[in-house]
């Protein structure tokens, strides 16, 4: 009994009605009928010549006119066996066996009513009566659907489109509902969804700026007793992927209080009117709800700053939203309890008038994580990841600098990938690097056509980089080189900076230089050609001489002038500066590039050996690390000057224990 019970709930389908089945029932009927009406065969069209013809020959048993215009012509039974049955292949070979057999249009009823008389007084057979029959016919059902389908088509098609516009429209599936906010709410209530700060590893600066919102959420009472009013809103402002969603997220989560999420697109439509609508609409759920947050995600897509719109008008509709955003947030209308954040990666293009005082009344920024934070991270996206014990996050997070949250969570489910593929039972160490550099480099090639000489010349373009770097301690300490192909590269140089300096010097950035033009310059030394392989470090080396001169002011000549515009308005068909000091520009751009070639090129020289004997070893290995490199070219430059730091820094020890003694005593 119990395994029918189970047999019967498996078939006890909750089967909802879909109007759309009623469209299918129709269609289904029109080509049943179409297929299958009548059964039977087709008439022969023919013409008067030919049933006069058959007339003549005593063929015809009657003659059938439809409405005035339509001639049935019914043969005689002998004459319909001759025809079927015949030796000739003519087309009356086809006609039907019952109904009418041949069918033809008529001008006249008295036209042909004459002629029918006259073919059969003209017929040499007796007996040959022909008569002439007249019906009036209405459509039949078939007709009738042929010539309704049409509408039924447009009427159908116009109906799915309604259908679509009021599912964009709102939840309610009316069209009315267009002008309704589409938010996400996150229930307060449920707490495998709820996101508090202990989900967001880093961002300790921005946890502690936005931790005053919280706490006014959870005690507003404390702070009206003060006076305080409760802020309008903050902006999340930072790169792509660290994590400002998720910090709003968290914010709600901590506050226990309503969130409602919605993207900055999904104000604009095509409709004139709406975008404001919905924006109204959305404060009103939000003052429904409170205390709660509202979060709009890419606010740039509304608060773009008005007048610079290319291509619009001043009834812009994104105007008209963001006009209303803006009387929303501090207008007549008091929105208490509703907090606004917003998020977005272009802060510079936002209107004034949305960032002032009174609407998001501070701006936090969420960037980039350090190497600290990136341990946490990676702490936290290998919850659920089956690692090998050995595995150290610190080195990890100092292998991925300039990377942001949504990156790390990239690497780590890229190395659980490349384990998997490896049929590997755990997570081990080298599928994290293997995934770092297939993020950074891009994907490995180790199947790319080289000949001998090629891998030679890339080993050591390689190893004039790592040597250049190691040789100058303003540099960034080498990590590995490698001559594996990936992406566009024949090889690479990988390097850690040093996160800890904040303040770069334009000597760093010399060091810089010349480490960039190491590879080009052990070519040249070498094999006295240069090659096309070295576009990329011209590239980055002329972008940064260029910034040290023309933005950094780091030129003595040029003196102390910035021409960088950090509003991103200044028109670009136009230079900031004249014809001459864009010589002056050149001539130092050009001289400070000379400088750091004469530097490199005298480090190549004079270590050219180490060059080869590392460009060997590159051949055998294809990837070296740090600790190879020190055993070809001894201790780095800069790890030389942290050691020289650190003995500076570290306290004089005393020369004995009497001596300690007696200094504790004196105190």
């Amino acid at each position: 009994m119990a395994k029918k019970t189970k047999k019967k709930d498996n078939f006890n389908m909750n089967i909802r009605f879909n109007f759309m089945w009623v469209w299918a029932f129709i269609i289904g009927c029109i080509l049943a009928y179409s297929f299958f009406g009548e059964g039977r065969a087709t008439p022969i069209s023919s013409d008067w010549n030919t049933v006069e013809s058959l007339i003549r020959n005593g063929e015809v048993e009657r003659i059938k006119v439809l409405n005035k215009n339509t001639a049935q012509v019914f043969l005689t039974d002998e004459a319909i066996e001759k025809y079927r049955n015949g030796d000739d292949n003519s087309e009356f070979k086809k006609i039907p066996e019952h109904g009418e057999q041949l069918i033809f249009t008529i001008g006249s009823v008295d036209i042909l009513d004459r002629d029918v008389k006259q073919a059969v007084t003209d017929s040499q057979i007796e007996g040959n009566p022909v008569a002439i029959e007249y019906f009036n016919e209405t459509t039949g059902w078939g007709d009738i659907l042929l010539n309704i389908l049409p509408w039924v088509f447009i009427i159908g098609i116009w109906f799915f489109l309604i259908r679509s516009m009021s599912r964009g429209g709102g939840a309610g599936g009316n069209i009315m509902n267009v002008g309704k906010a589409r938010t996400q709410e996150f229930d307060k209530d449920n707490p495998t969804k709820r996101v508090t700060f202990k989900d967001v590893a880093g961002l300790t600066e921005a946890k502690v700026e936005i931790m005053e919102i919280v706490d006014f959420l959870r005690k507003a009472d404390k702070y009206r007793e003060l006076g305080a009013k409760i802020p309008k809103g903050a902006l999340l402002v930072g790169p792509p992927g660290t994590g400002k969603t998720l910090l709003a997220k968290a914010v709600a989560g901590e506050a226990n209080v309503p969130f409602l999420s919605i993207s900055g697109s999904d104000f604009v439509e095509m409709f004139v009117g709406v975008g404001a609508s919905r924006v109204r609409d959305l404060f009103e759920q939000a003052k429904q709800k409170a205390p709660c947050i509202v979060f709009i995600d890419e606010i740039d897509a509304i608060g773009r700053a008005r007048g610079k719109n290319a291509g619009f008008s001043g009834n812009d509709e994104r105007e008209n939203t963001l006009n209303q955003l803006l009387t929303e947030m501090d207008g007549f209308q008091t929105n208490a309890g509703v907090i606004v954040l917003a998020a977005t990666n272009r802060a510079d293009i936002l209107d004034k008038a949305l960032m002032r005082a009174g609407r998001f009344d501070r701006q936090i920024d969420v960037g980039l994580p350090d190497a600290k934070e990136r341990e946490e991270i990676f702490a936290v996206h290998m919850r659920n990841l089956k690692l090998d014990k050995e595995i150290d996050r610190m080195f990890l997070a100092k292998q991925t600098p300039g990377f942001s949250g949504a990156d790390i969570a990239n690497v780590c489910n890229e190395a659980a990938l490349i384990a998997a593929r490896n049929n590997k039972k755990q997570i081990e160490r080298e599928d994290f690097t293997a995934a770092i550099d297939r993020i950074v480099g891009g994907l490995e090639k180790r199947h790319k056509v080289m000949s001998q000489e090629e891998r030679r010349a890339t080993a050591i373009h390689e190893a004039g980089h790592a040597t250049v770097m190691w040789m100058l301690k303003e540099c960034d300490p080498v990590l590995k080189v490698t001559i594996i192909p990936r992406g566009n590269s024949l090889g690479a140089t990988w390097s850690v900076p040093d996160e800890e300096r904040v303040h770069v010097t334009n000597a760093a950035l010399e060091d810089r230089l010349a480490g960039m033009l190491g590879g080009r310059i052990a070519e040249e030394v070498n094999y006295g050609t240069l090659g096309a392989g070295a576009l990329s470090d011209l590239e980055r080396a002329t972008k940064t001489t260029y910034a040290m001169v023309a933005f950094y002011g780091m030129s003595k000549k040029v003196g102390p002038i910035s021409y960088y515009d950090s509003s991103g308005t200044r028109d670009t068909f136009t230079k900031p500066y004249s014809e001459h000091m864009a010589t002056e520009i050149d001539t130092e751009v050009r001289r400070i590039l000379d400088e750091a070639y004469t530097r490199a090129r005298q480090i190549i020289e004079q270590n050219n050996d180490k060059i080869n004997a590392m460009a060997d070893l590159l051949l055998e290995k294809e990837t070296i690390y740090a600790e190879d490199i020190v055993g070809i070219l001894g201790e780095s430059a800069q790890s030389k000057q942290n050691a020289n730091k650190e003995a500076k820094e570290a306290p004089a020890e005393p020369q004995d224990k009497e001596a300690m003694e007696g200094v504790a005593v004196a105190e």
